[in-house]
């Protein structure tokens, strides 16, 4: 999976990877920590198409109940099924194995208006 330098991070904390086509899509490791313990993570289903902004699902912790949404439109073609059985992989590798969806799109044009990693560390005084 991605290192958080190659992502491009939204103000609502996901974070976007782009491979070809296809864009991996999670929660910043400043928003697992934010949410504490994540106990319960649904996405929309395979083959769903969404446009740019919309929800791709919910993570639900100890404290709240977060949207996740994605910054490009398109098909989604994977969901972490895994995320089901163990949510708490979202706190302990959201870069890894904590990833949530994968998004085919033709226009990956919207990724360009998110920060890079250095910017979201900066915006959000995130430790390196």
């Amino acid at each position: 999976m991605p290192s958080p330098t190659a992502c491009r991070f939204s103000e609502t904390h996901e974070w976007h990877h782009l491979d070809g086509g296809i864009v991996t899509l999670g929660i910043t490791q400043y928003a697992a920590d934010e949410l504490t313990d994540v106990t319960y993570v649904e996405m929309k289903t395979l083959g769903s198409n969404i446009v740019p902004g919309d929800s791709v699902g919910e993570v639900e912790s100890v404290k709240t109940t977060s949207e996740v949404y994605s910054a490009v439109g398109g098909e989604i073609v994977d969901v972490n099924r895994a995320l089901s059985d163990d949510p708490s992989v979202v706190n302990s590798d959201p870069y890894g194995a904590g990833w949530m969806v994968k998004i085919r799109t033709s226009d990956p044009s919207p990724l360009d208006g998110l920060m890079d990693h250095a910017a979201y560390e900066q915006r959000f005084s995130v430790k390196k």
